[in-house]
């Protein structure tokens, strides 16, 4: 994946981008941030950017890829299929852990020149597994590598490794994504439609990794039976008819009463989102943080009715919602109690 296929994170990209083009990457660097934000596809454009052999050139303006690579050729494509005999890609093994053999055998490796490329790369996934005895082998390779050898470290935790590590390290750190682009990423690269996609990035925190784990047409569901329970509220429906819509919350569920809690706890997941939205809404936040960007125009509405002091008790209540039903309090109680505090 080439620089110019990675969604989100257009500052970091131009900043790896002018620095590869300049000849100034540190060759000691480490990507922190959230997890699925992209942070091991960069690395891998960093990697193809390296040792493309048809290299894209751009103009030096601010903000633009001073160099990319052209996704096409041998080097990159082997690459992207992880074949490329200059680039090596570390990650934890069964045990979850990265053991010191792994590390030893990158660090000989790195010392030889490029045996096809420019650079050798080192990419190191998940480097928080890292064992002590392995992080403590890496310090003096991190600190003054071989000229041809780059080494990357990918970690969701930085704080885990060693201080050594870190201060031997660029640090370069990654935001989460906003929702519209986990949505983009789901449709282009997991086919997703384009309806599911929305649903799920809004849910997802800004991680694709944590939207692939997300039940895609039940949720898109879900947040349609939540925005109908707002609406209810919003029309100032009396008892009777919210706890009538708060059969909406648990219906589809039947089966066992985990099945049911399962149905309960996605409606509650997708409230939150939406009340969330209302609150940043009403507080005058960046609309480019809305979760559910495919619903601006509802959420405008039902905010006129929900001030930022009645989103913050509607999301206290779901929260206290979820805490009953992970107590295994029975979800039909559940959903009744929390329709009547919307």
């Amino acid at each position: 994946m080439s620089f110019r296929d990675i969604v989100g994170h257009r500052h970091i990209v131009a900043l790896l981008s002018r620095s590869i083009a300049s000849g100034s990457l540190p060759p000691s660097v480490m990507f922190g941030g959230p997890e699925g934000v992209g942070k091991r596809r960069v690395a891998e454009a960093v990697a193809q950017a390296l040792n493309c052999t048809s290299p894209a050139l751009g103009p030096a303006k601010a903000g633009e890829l001073e160099i990319d690579g052209c996704g096409k050729c041998p080097a990159c494509t082997r690459i992207a299929r992880g074949i490329y005999p200059d680039v090596l890609t570390i990650a934890p093994g069964e045990t979850g852990s990265i053991k010191i053999e792994a590390v030893r055998d990158a660090i000989d490796r790195a010392v030889f020149r490029p045996f096809e490329g420019k650079r050798r790369v080192t990419i190191i996934d998940d480097a928080d597994a890292l064992v002590a005895a392995a992080q403590n082998a890496l310090l003096k390779t991190l600190e003054e590598p071989p000229p041809s050898s780059v080494f990357i470290l990918v970690t969701a935790r930085p704080d885990s490794l060693l201080p050594t590590v870190r201060s031997r390290c660029s640090q370069i750190r990654f935001a989460r994504l906003t929702s519209a682009e986990v949505a983009d990423v789901l449709e282009r690269d997991h086919q997703y439609p384009k309806r599911e996609a929305l649903a799920v990035a809004a849910a997802a925190d800004g991680s694709v990794g944590r939207a692939l784990n997300v039940q895609t047409g039940d949720f898109a569901d879900a947040r349609t039976d939540a925005e109908q329970l707002l609406r209810a509220a919003r029309a100032g429906s009396d008892a009777r008819a919210r706890v009538n819509r708060a059969k909406d919350l648990i219906k589809g569920g039947g089966g066992p009463a985990s099945s049911e809690r399962e149905y309960l706890g996605a409606r509650l997941q997708a409230l939150s989102s939406l009340v969330r939205d209302l609150g940043l809404l009403r507080s005058g936040a960046d609309v480019r943080l809305l979760a559910n960007v495919d619903l601006r125009a509802e959420l405008d509405a039902l905010a006129k009715s929900f001030d930022s002091e009645r989103a913050l008790d509607v999301f206290a209540a779901i929260d206290r919602a979820q805490e009953a039903l992970d107590a295994n309090v029975s979800p039909k109680v559940v959903a009744d109690w929390l329709a009547l505090q919307v």
